[in-house]
């Protein structure tokens, strides 16, 4: 039977077949969507990850910076749209672009040194998507996840959205959990750096490494 998360997965796969292009409008992603990715690329640029995986990398724009701005092997694009996918093959010749859900990633286990995800983990299976970051990435590998987390009351959270419910936007408290129960060692964790008129994005990256 399928669950109440992908069958909602499956409609914003949907929508974002015929709306990709939206996704694209400067406005939007300059405010934001490019803080969030700013921040991954300097992740990846410390950590020196050469193999790299953006996990619902939609119209491919992080996944592109990532192979034309840093010193990588190979990059790869991982979306559920074709809508998406096609825009990003457009976009990017050189990343390698593929079909999958966060939570049956199409790599092998432990060949790659970095998974990244922006602006989408809010619509994965968190604990599953987490447990596939976990497989796929080599030891040491670095995972690196901004996505929407607004400041409620930790009570509300639990009683209102668990973790693996759909459209779940997770705590800071939550996404260490995530990260620590899928075998993670926590190295970072703090809200998105932003401009002041945008503060109501509420993002937050948590960064962790396999051990």
């Amino acid at each position: 039977m399928a669950t109440p998360g992908r069958n909602l997965n499956d409609v914003v796969t949907r929508f974002w077949t015929v709306a990709a292009p939206l996704y694209d409008l400067p406005i939007l992603q300059r405010w934001v969507y490019r803080p969030a990715q700013d921040e991954v690329i300097t992740a990846l640029r410390t950590h020196g990850a050469r193999r790299i995986a953006d996990i619902a990398c939609g119209t491919g724009i992080l996944a592109a910076r990532i192979e034309a701005e840093l010193d990588t092997d190979e990059v790869y694009g991982v979306d559920m749209s074709d809508g998406m996918l096609r825009a990003a093959q457009a976009r990017s010749p050189q990343v390698h672009w593929l079909k999958g859900p966060a939570e049956q990633l199409p790599f092998d286990d432990g060949v790659l040194d970095a998974v990244v995800s922006t602006s989408a983990f809010h619509f994965f299976d968190q604990p599953a998507a987490m447990r596939e970051f976990h497989r796929v990435l080599r030891p040491g590998g670095l995972a690196a996840v901004a996505t929407i987390s607004p400041p409620t009351p930790p009570l509300v959270s639990r009683l209102t959205t668990p973790l693996s419910s759909a459209a779940h936007n997770p705590s800071p408290t939550q996404m260490r959990t995530l990260f620590a129960d899928a075998g993670f060692t926590l190295g970072d964790q703090h809200r998105v750096h932003r401009p002041l008129w945008t503060k109501a994005v509420w993002d937050l990256i948590t960064i962790g490494t396999k051990p």
